[in-house]
Parts: structure tokens; C-alpha cells; sequence
């Protein structure tokens, strides 16, 4: 049997990559290896507050559907969605301060609207100001209804709710949150989500960046709270970390095939995790990130190993 190395997230960005060992060659053409697809049924996670599973994993857009509104920019954008939701995935999360990614989604939904759970965030100073932005939101993705509405990185979280439980109430929103993506953002994420009544968290969690765990996943499986992972790969450092080095053995274990994977399926192990929402704007990446959300997670002495060894290179 030949074997095949494990498959890098920049291995998938240029489709395949050259193998190692012996016999891989037929004449002069190299056999390459396929993309990791999800082929399993998605893991599905609840939302404490209404009991509705969504998929667990799901699309994050910042940077990577910031583009022009032209066919060329967004063509691709649409067939990463496509394929993301022919694979079972549901969640996409943007906000108004990315760029044009809420018009993008606007414009690349259509036809796909109701396959979609619709997250999008608000951080206006004011409520008069927070009403404009939901406002705009709801113009820019061309939608009569939102999903997901949270306050984007606690900005005046008494205005922002307020006026998002004017929505809920009217059945504009479904769900309604707060965002944090720093650990230093956590005391005052930690103190609204004691004071306040709230659906969904956001929050940043990954393999080096393991600061939630101590009290932020721990207190909203306690407030019965979702929470969406944003950073999961943490802004692309676990990527650099591990740049050129194979999986370790023991990846295997819980049926890893990229570094991506190794990196998702850590998050998705803490079960008070609903949703990581990693940026996929490539088929390749929605195929490998979503096979992550499907067989085997780590247990906790595996975990135990992952965070050991990202921790030694």
C-alpha cells in the first residue's frame, strides 16, 4: 500500500501537491490526491434557547467576500456557497463592517435565501444609530428577515439590544447575541452575559488561543447560550506554526486528513461549541472545513495531545 501524506490547507489551495515515496508516478504524470470532502451527515448542535439544531460549521465572510459587486468577484463566492449548502451547511455570519460582504451575500443568496441561516451584527453608538444599522443590514442583504442579529464587539450593548428585541419581538430576528474576538474583551463578555438574557455568543477559541475554555464556554453551557467560534485557526497563525510539517500519527485516531481539520475538529470537541464559522470563499476550503464537521472528534486525552503539540512547535 502507498501511503499519502496528509493534505496542508496550502496543499488545497493549489489543488494537489507532489507525494512522497515511491511508485506515485504513472509515466510522467503524478498520481495526486483528491480534496477531503465531507461525505459523512454533518454534526448538528442546539441553540439552548429554542432547542433549533443548525450544522456545526458554518461560513465566516470577513476579508474574503469584502469584493467588488461584479460577476467576476463574486462568481466564485457563489460556488463556495453552493457547495457549502449541497454539503448540509447552513450558517453564514457577516456584519456591516465588512466592507461589501453583506451586499455580496445579498446579491450571491439569491435562489439560496431559505437554505440559509443568516447571522449579521450591529454596533451602532445610540439606539437611533443601531435601528439605521439593522436597517441597512436588512436592505444590503435583501432579506425581511435576519436570523442572527448580535452586538459587534460589545459596543453599547443596552442600546443594541434593546433595539434588538424590538426586532425579535416583531419576528424580524429570530436570535439576538454579543461578539467578542480578543481574550481581552472577555471580563466584559462575561459580566453581559450574566446580566443580559441572550441567544448566541461569539466568541475567539482555537488550539492556541484556549482562553474561552476557563469560564466563557463553561458559563454559556450554564446560561444555556450558543456560541459561534470566530478566528478558529487563529487568523491564520496555526496554519504558520505548523507550515510544511506533516500530521502527527495520531491525527488518525479521529479521522483527520488536513491541518484544517485538526485545527476544527479541536474546537468542535468542547461540546458548549455550536458553530465555528472559519472564511471559506473556495470550494476546496468548504469541502475540507466541513469534512471536519462529521465522523470522529477528539476525546479529551486527545486533545490533551493536539494542545501539547501545537504548543511545542
Amino acid at each position: 500500500m502507498v501511503l499519502v501524506p496528509p493534505l496542508s490547507r496550502r496543499t488545497l489551495l493549489r489543488g494537489a501537491a507532489s507525494l512522497t515515496g515511491a511508485g506515485l508516478m504513472t509515466g510522467l504524470m503524478p498520481v495526486l490526491p483528491r480534496p477531503a470532502r465531507a461525505e459523512k451527515a454533518l454534526i448538528t448542535r442546539p441553540i439552548p434557547s429554542s432547542g433549533e439544531r443548525i450544522p456545526a460549521m458554518g461560513i465566516g465572510t470577513s476579508r474574503r467576500y469584502e469584493v467588488a459587486m461584479t460577476p467576476e468577484a463574486t462568481a466564485p463566492l457563489r460556488q463556495a456557497v453552493e457547495r457549502f449548502v449541497a454539503l448540509g451547511g447552513r450558517v453564514i455570519d457577516t456584519a456591516p463592517s465588512y466592507g461589501t460582504a453583506e451586499e455580496v451575500l445579498g446579491l450571491i443568496l439569491d435562489g439560496l435565501r431559505d437554505k440559509i441561516f443568516l447571522a449579521t451584527k450591529v454596533a451602532g453608538r445610540g439606539r437611533e444609530a443601531a435601528q439605521a444599522e439593522t436597517e441597512r443590514s436588512f436592505q444590503r442583504l435583501r432579506t425581511d428577515r435576519i436570523d442572527l442579529i448580535a452586538v459587534h464587539n460589545l459596543v453599547d450593548p443596552e442600546a443594541n439590544l434593546a433595539v434588538l428585541r424590538a426586532l425579535k419581538e416583531k419576528g424580524r430576528i429570530r436570535y439576538l447575541g454579543v461578539t467578542v474576538w480578543r481574550d481581552e474583551q472577555f471580563p466584559d463578555l462575561e459580566a453581559v452575559m450574566k446580566r443580559e438574557k441572550l441567544d448566541v455568543v461569539q466568541v475567539n477559541y482555537a488550539l492556541d488561543s484556549r482562553l474561552a475554555a476557563e469560564r466563557i464556554l463553561p458559563l454559556a453551557a450554564e446560561r444555556g447560550v450558543a456560541v459561534m467560534v470566530n478566528v478558529p485557526f487563529g487568523r491564520d497563525r496555526l496554519f504558520k506554526a505548523v507550515k510544511d510539517k506533516p500530521l502527527p500519527d495520531f491525527a488518525a485516531e479521529f479521522g483527520c486528513r488536513s491541518w484544517a481539520q485538526f485545527f476544527l475538529k479541536y474546537v468542535l470537541a468542547n461540546e458548549a461549541v455550536t458553530c465555528p464559522i472559519p472564511g471559506m470563499a473556495k470550494v476546496a476550503y468548504v469541502e475540507d472545513n466541513l469534512a471536519a464537521a462529521s465522523g470522529q472528534l477528539p476525546d479529551a486525552a486527545e486533545r490533551r495531545k493536539m494542545e501539547a503539540f501545537i504548543d511545542a512547535v
